[in-house]
């Protein structure tokens, strides 16, 4: 298996950071991948923070250093990854010219970066969503800020008139979030097509920008 896109390797350079500020951030990073594996196994209510504790190689006590609760081992998981997509969309986006490029880009990027990340897809699609509470107290802020970098494709794709105007950016935003969701969903569950996120991320791009292109 190739090594998953959600790398923690920085992109391009950056300054050094202290050591021990580096081992804190490894040691967090360390939980939050192995809670990821153990709420995909076992589902977020089935799990105990022990299991976490010993799937990341470190004490119970541990995991309170870095995170409050279960629910903040959660939230966190998910505001650290949608922050990384944002991050790595945003240099993205810079390099396509077009508006049907970005777009393209925006629905390449959310289903490619989930391509070798079974685990955490079915994590962010299933677990989350089991908690009306965290979704709205805590992920939603994260959430909307994807929403809105959605959204300014396709309100610059309209101004520059690639985009029909007759629709609303944050709806379209919604439309292809919750498409993509869909898809991601069934993939981590194992029930998708064969050729997975990869074949998926074209024929999706294809049919939505036939409806989004302002017609001459």
């Amino acid at each position: 298996m190739t090594e998953s896109r959600f790398s923690t390797e920085p992109a391009r350079p950056r300054a050094p950071r202290a050591r021990g500020k580096s081992r804190d951030g490894d040691k967090r990073e360390r939980i939050l991948r192995a809670a990821t594996k153990v709420f995909a196994r076992k589902g977020f209510y089935a799990t105990k923070v022990s299991e976490v504790a010993k799937a990341a190689g470190v004490a119970d006590g541990t995991i309170y250093l870095y995170f409050k609760s279960k629910d903040d081992l959660l939230v966190s998981l998910f505001e650290d990854r949608i922050m990384l997509l944002l991050a790595t969309l945003d240099r993205a986006l810079g390099e396509r010219p077009t508006p049907e490029e970005r777009l393209r880009c925006v629905i390449e990027m959310q289903l490619g970066l989930l391509e070798g990340e079974r685990d955490l897809a079915e994590v962010i699609t299933i677990n989350l969503r089991q908690s009306t509470r965290l979704m709205k107290q805590y992920a939603a802020p994260k959430f909307a800020l994807y929403l809105d970098t959605i959204a300014r494709v396709i309100a610059d794709g309209q101004k520059a008139g690639t985009f029909r105007a007759d629709v609303s950016p944050h709806i379209v935003a919604r439309t292809i979030f919750g498409a993509l969701d869909g898809i991601t969903m069934t993939w981590a569950l194992g029930k998708a097509e064969a050729g997975g996120l990869s074949r998926a991320a074209t024929q999706v791009a294809d049919v939505l920008l036939e409806g989004l292109l302002a017609r001459r």
